[in-house]
């Protein structure tokens, strides 16, 4: 079966949404009603995340000063229509982040914020400091693997294990950065401290599969869209299991992080009038698709291998955003926003005519 991806576009109509003012990260506020209080935010968005259970952390992280489990945005995007607009149509509109595994560690600082030691075993791209006591400020002073030096954000999921042994990623792990909706030229940065949980450890095996994160699933030489680990996977030096899993790309605009670790994202909805993707009402900030797109040096007889979580279907993945903010909105607006397939530098080779986002040190010009 051939490989697939989901790619959003659409054709030219006026009406994209116009933003003013400039907030932190690169995010655009404007005036207008506000998002609903805590209780309302987490019911508005239940229903798309049922079935993924996440028990809460009450533990205050440094971020989370009360320790409630909400973090809110300072300042929040309030005023925010889903854009319905179709701009020229683009077959692509991304750029990676290629990330080294940096350290694997039984710490997870989102769901046991200072509980080392607390998590099962994670697998730990990106910023090198990451551990349980991570904060904002403590990403943003670390360093990283990533290619692109501003991209400090921390990713994270659980390790893989073959028998005892664990088995690590090679090399650079590609993270897709998307436009999940329709109108790409919608799509904002992050902002700074945004973190977020994709799928989760105790999910069953057909809510993995019907997660609207599943891509391919796991995959091994000819066999795709597998919920399990794949039993027909050639023992050839060029053959390795790979998972493409992608995240939810709406936000609510008022909080970094909430209770559950998912209410204050979405995943882009069906506009019945258009068939585009736009984000809901309840989370209407377009922001950029994650899709990890994971490699493991590992093949033939996969009857041993595990995850630290679990089962295949176990699989999950942490987002914490410490991308510099200069940085992470110039390759948003060149390559997302821009329309172009871009490379690690925010290169797209089919149209040179745009030049490179970055420099070859992969830094700002």
């Amino acid at each position: 079966m051939a490989r697939r991806s989901k790619i959003w576009s659409g054709a030219l109509v006026a009406g994209a949404l116009l933003f003013t003012s400039l907030g932190v990260g690169g995010i655009a506020t404007t005036t207008g009603a506000g998002a609903p209080d805590k209780e309302q935010t987490v019911s508005l968005s239940g229903a798309a995340h049922a079935g993924h259970k996440m028990a809460a952390s009450t533990a205050a992280s440094g971020d989370d000063q009360d320790g409630d489990g909400y973090i809110p945005a300072n300042p929040p995007v309030t005023g925010v229509t889903p854009s319905t607009a179709e701009p020229p149509h683009r077959y692509f509109h991304e750029f990676q982040a290629n990330c080294y595994v940096s350290h694997t560690k039984p710490d997870d600082p989102i769901v046991y914020p200072q509980q080392p030691g607390k998590s099962h075993d994670h697998t730990f791209m990106g910023n090198t400091t990451t551990d349980a006591g991570s904060t904002t400020a403590s990403l943003d002073a670390g360093s990283t693997r990533c290619l692109a030096p501003g991209d400090r954000s921390a990713y994270w999921m659980p390790t893989l294990y073959k028998g005892n042994t664990s088995v690590l990623p090679v090399g650079p792990q590609v993270i897709y950065y998307k436009a999940g909706v329709t109108d790409y030229t919608s799509v904002r940065p992050f902002p700074k401290g945004l973190r977020f949980v994709v799928g989760s450890p105790t999910q069953s095996v057909s809510e993995f599969r019907n997660h609207k994160g599943f891509v391919e699933g796991w995959e091994c030489g000819d066999s795709f869209f597998n919920s399990d680990f794949p039993t027909n996977c050639p023992s050839r030096p060029d053959v390795q299991l790979n998972l493409r899993f992608q995240a939810p790309s709406c936000w609510d605009g008022r909080y970094l992080d909430t209770p559950d670790h998912k209410s204050h994202m979405a995943y882009p909805v069906v506009n019945p009038g258009t068939n585009n993707n736009i984000c809901p009402a309840s989370h209407p900030v377009a922001l950029p698709m994650i899709e990890f797109k994971m490699a493991w040096p590992v093949n033939g007889d996969l009857s041993q291998v595990r995850l630290a979580s679990g089962p295949a279907w176990s699989f999950h993945y942490d987002f914490f955003n410490a991308w510099d903010d200069r940085t992470l909105r110039t390759m948003v607006e060149h390559c997302l926003v821009g329309g172009l397939q871009c490379d690690a530098r925010g290169y797209d080779q089919n149209h040179p005519e745009a030049g490179a986002a970055l420099n070859a040190r992969y830094e700002l010009p």
